[in-house]
């Protein structure tokens, strides 16, 4: 499986089988996303920066399996699984809800936390279940902050885990001028590495303990 970073809090993970872009973000960002062509797209929230899915068709032009209720998907030998949880730390009631989903492709699989506000409950981390790849908010303010973000890596103990939804110059000033560059992540965390374009994963070649990825937030 190949996972690619699409900027904000959208990846594209492909496979021979099919593709599946997760939470494609409008212009409201600051960022441009381009069309993208997939057969599934998972929403975590319907906010704009999340739940563009006018920005991708399948390649044959038509409508892509849209995904944002909670709840079990099988399509095209891609599985997908949807768990409730909050924007925020006091059970949505600042923000609202939030979905995570996790997709299994090539026995891989990537869990995607959406806008998540809070460290997870027993019952939420017993229904995500295991996690090879986690794609996970850093910057703080509307989601997880750098430390949270951390302690909820350690609940999940994933095999690669993937910052997203930090400050970047591309961001629109005014709207997101308040989440932490991911600066602070590393900071927290100890260790700075390099961004890579995009990232192979195969279940055989998981590394043993958590390994931090930086994708760089190319437009493909």
């Amino acid at each position: 499986m190949e996972i690619t970073y699409l900027g904000h809090s959208a990846f594209k993970l492909k496979n021979k089988l099919g593709t599946v872009v997760m939470d494609p973000y409008d212009e409201n960002t600051g960022w441009t996303l381009p069309k993208q062509t997939a057969d599934v797209v998972t929403v975590s929230h319907d906010h704009g920066d999340h739940n563009a899915v006018d920005r991708v068709k399948t390649a044959a032009g038509g409508e892509p399996m849209v995904i944002k209720v909670a709840g079990d998907y099988e399509t095209r030998g891609i599985s997908v699984f949807g768990v409730e949880s909050w924007h925020d730390d006091k059970e949505g009631a600042i923000r609202g809800n939030n979905l995570i989903f996790t997709v299994l492709m090539d026995g891989v699989s990537v869990c995607h936390l959406g806008d998540l506000g809070h460290k997870l409950t027993d019952d939420q981390v017993a229904r995500i279940g295991e996690v090879d790849v986690l794609l996970c908010p850093v910057g703080g303010y509307y989601t997880l902050d750098a430390k949270g973000a951390v302690a909820v890596m350690e609940q999940l103990e994933p095999k690669i885990f993937i910052p997203m939804h930090y400050r970047t110059p591309l961001h629109n000033a005014n709207t997101f001028a308040d989440i932490a560059p991911i600066e602070s992540f590393f900071n927290e965390y100890g260790i700075a590495p390099a961004p890579i374009k995009k990232l192979e994963v195969q279940k055989a070649r998981l590394p043993e303990e958590t390994e931090i990825v930086v994708l760089d937030p190319g437009i493909a």
